[in-house]
């Protein structure tokens, strides 16, 4: 009877690790965006379930569709429009070149470049010499046009991928919504069978964790599109508000509030305002940076009840390993990894 029962045994259990590849196979180009679909869901859920749903009588689609629209409306759409802004500051920005491009360089270099720290003479002497030889500005130029042009293409590429994730995202995450109490039962539901007690407490560590690195990543944003909007006001930059929007988008990134504030530094600089332009980098590294250097990991330690050096190393070591979602994966794992040691040192089972 044993040996009779072991092939099928085998056989069931060979076509239930099949249909497990076979899912995941089929999800995984899509992981990204759904990891990211469940970890807004997370992190607006209480709102939705205990606030939303009520006032609307608990009708779930309706709920789900409000809430997914309020998401295009914060995440869609100021995406959109700065998309649309940075192609709309490549056009002017081909404008200004082409006349140096089809009528030459003038004798003479502006006056800020020429006298740019370190570099201003070696800047003027090779003007003079582009500027006195058209035929090698023009092999310069065709030079710079394939990089240019392989650049704009990734960029582009880039940001119609960034679109359509985030535009998946928002998919999945309507039908989180409007089945959220069924998807929380079954995750808790599994977690207990697989883990027992143990189970549902990573589950509520995870979701903790996640909604801390959340609130501390936008609140991080958030404060530092506020006070690099009001020192562009201050230094009169144009489009304040614009940049403001740019730093808090740019803000999940290490390096996307100087690329703002040092571009708005430079173009002061070139305007003649040179002291404007001390002003706005001191104010970038010492306020606008700040932030994110000091602010970021207090609160995301706070939310997630974590010390600031895991919060650091699983953010780091996250987006190494997994990406952009990595800055949520790596804190949750190793807030997991925390909670077991702390049990295994306390002596307590596992199971």
């Amino acid at each position: 009877m044993i040996e009779e029962s072991d092939p099928k045994r085998l056989a069931q259990m060979a076509l239930v690790v099949l249909l497990i590849i076979g899912c995941i196979a089929l999800l995984l180009p899509f992981i990204g965006a759904v990891l990211f679909a469940f970890v807004v869901w997370m992190c607006t859920w209480r709102f939705y379930a205990e606030k939303l749903l009520p006032r609307l009588g608990g009708r779930d689609t309706l709920g789900a569709s409000l809430m997914t629209l309020a998401l295009v409306l914060v995440m869609l759409l100021p995406t959109l429009f700065l998309a649309g802004s940075l192609a709309n500051g490549a056009d002017n920005l081909i404008d200004y070149l082409k006349p140096y491009i089809e009528q030459g360089l003038p004798a003479e270099p502006p006056v800020w470049l020429s006298g740019l720290p370190f570099f201003g003479t070696e800047i003027e002497t090779s003007w003079h010499r582009l500027a006195g030889n058209r035929e090698e500005l023009n092999g310069l130029v065709k030079q710079m046009i394939a990089p240019a042009r392989q650049f704009a293409l990734a960029l582009g590429g880039i940001a119609a991928n960034g679109l359509l994730q985030l535009a998946l995202v928002l998919f999945v995450t309507f039908f989180l919504y409007r089945d959220g109490a069924a998807i929380s039962k079954a995750l808790y539901v599994g977690a207990r069978k697989l883990g027992g007690e143990l189970g549902e407490n990573m589950m509520d560590k995870a979701r903790g964790t996640v909604v801390g690195v959340m609130l501390g990543i936008v609140g991080t944003a958030a404060a530092q599109g506020t006070v690099a909007m009001i020192g562009f006001l201050i230094a009169g930059v144009p489009e304040p508000m614009l940049l403001g929007f740019a730093t808090f988008f740019l803000s999940m990134i290490p390096i996307g509030p100087p690329l703002i504030w040092g571009g708005a530094a430079a173009w002061l600089y070139s305007d003649g305002q040179t002291g404007w332009a001390i002003f706005m980098v001191l104010y970038g590294l010492f306020v606008i940076s700040s932030i994110d250097n000091f602010v970021k990991p207090i609160l995301i330690a706070r939310g997630a009840g974590l010390s600031i050096l895991l919060i650091a190393l699983g953010v780091l070591g996250g987006v190494l390993v997994f990406g952009f979602i990595g800055i949520f994966l790596g804190p949750v794992l190793l807030a997991l990894g925390d909670m077991l040691l702390q049990r295994w040192l306390r002596e307590e089972p596992f199971v």
